[in-house]
């Protein structure tokens, strides 16, 4: 498992919290979502096996949430 942290500027509201989770949580490998909407972070848990994080980062940018930075959590 591998778990990463994403900056995402455009987290400004619950319902971009809930839209981060919607389509992070059914992809395929995530194993589990932590949005905080005040630091604009994404904690996101995930079997790299199954998944990698250029796909994950691509699926927030898809629904205009792209990401400006991720490290390891």
């Amino acid at each position: 498992m591998s778990k990463t942290q994403l900056t995402v500027p455009g987290i400004s509201c619950e319902h971009c919290k809930r839209s981060v989770l919607s389509t992070l949580t059914p992809i395929a490998g995530v194993r589990s979502v932590d949005v905080d909407v005040p630091t604009k972070r994404v904690v996101v848990e995930y079997d790299e096996t199954v998944v990698d994080l250029d796909r994950l980062k691509a699926a927030l940018a898809e629904e205009d949430y792209p990401v400006a930075a991720a490290q390891p959590a």
